[in-house]
């Protein structure tokens, strides 16, 4: 089945679940420019800067908040019905197979319950950290996308890798329940060390890929320590806000490729699911 069938029966409850997250991760964007606002009346004296701040607190507590409520029950939904639509489809199937797609349902239910609130927060976060970027130093800016491109080619260069070993992985898992009723000990452990063989080889190419990943990175902090203590002109503070927001950059670009690996494990359960 299409799994794209399912977006579009439950579209208005998707629609309602992202306008919340974005909602979410645009009111923690501007908490630091709150807290600015908030020194800066303090200074004076003032108090409307603080009680906007609790203002934003507050809104963040029900927006989250609901919206966590929201999810719980909505996409219990969505793993009902997938589970019902799939196993309906599997009849002829034995129970191993059938019970390795249901994981595999949960991980897609997982991704889109926690892991795509996390994934969107972290893009509105770095594309606020680069706008400031820019008006600091326009020189870093253009150092930082080329560090980004280079992590996102390291990743896309290894994706054929990637879906290989998860594909590999997938198959072994879709043995284990027949391998676990067999009780055949010596399959059993070729099964279990078969497993561990495909999650080791995953693990190592990650390794590398972060490996290389923060090479990149460290440089462009170095070289952007460089070119605003080149300039002569830029003030202590300005300085410190500088390397602090490519520090938070370097954050969000390197989160981001371990999304675009759950995306990865993700594409290649889908066309096990939408093969039936």
């Amino acid at each position: 089945m299409k799994l794209s069938l399912i977006f579009s029966e439950f579209r208005w409850k998707f629609i309602l679940n992202f306008f919340l997250i974005l909602s979410e991760a645009i009111i923690e964007l501007l908490f630091p420019l709150f807290i600015g606002f908030a020194i800066d009346d303090a200074i004076k004296g003032e108090y409307l800067g603080a009680l906007q701040l609790g203002g934003l607190g507050v809104a963040i507590i029900f927006i989250g908040g609901g919206r966590r409520f929201f999810d719980s029950r909505f996409y219990a939904q969505v793993y009902q019905k997938l589970g019902r639509q799939i196993m309906s489809r599997l009849k002829e199937e034995d129970a191993s197979v059938k019970s390795a797609r249901l994981s595999m349902i949960s991980e897609v239910v997982e991704f889109l319950e926690n892991s795509l609130p996390e994934l969107l927060a972290n893009v509105i976060g770095m594309v606020g950290v680069v706008i400031i970027i820019i008006g600091l130093n326009i020189q870093v800016f253009l150092w930082s996308l080329l560090a980004t491109v280079l992590v996102f080619l390291i990743y896309f260069l290894t994706r054929k890798k990637t879906l290989r070993l998860n594909a590999a992985y997938n198959d072994e898992i879709e043995k284990q329940v027949k391998i676990i009723h067999s009780n055949d000990s010596g399959r059993l452990s070729s099964h279990l060390q078969n497993l561990m063989k495909w999650n080791i080889k995953l693990s190592d190419l990650e390794v590398v890929n972060f490996s290389v990943s923060w090479i990149v990175l460290i440089c462009f902090l170095v070289i952007s320590i460089m070119l605003s203590a080149g300039t002569g002109t830029v003030e202590y503070g300005a300085l410190f806000s500088l390397i602090m927001y490519v520090f938070q950059y370097i954050g969000s670009v390197i989160a981001l490729p371990f999304f675009y690996q759950s995306w990865l494990r993700l594409s290649e359960i889908r066309q096990r699911l939408e093969e039936i």
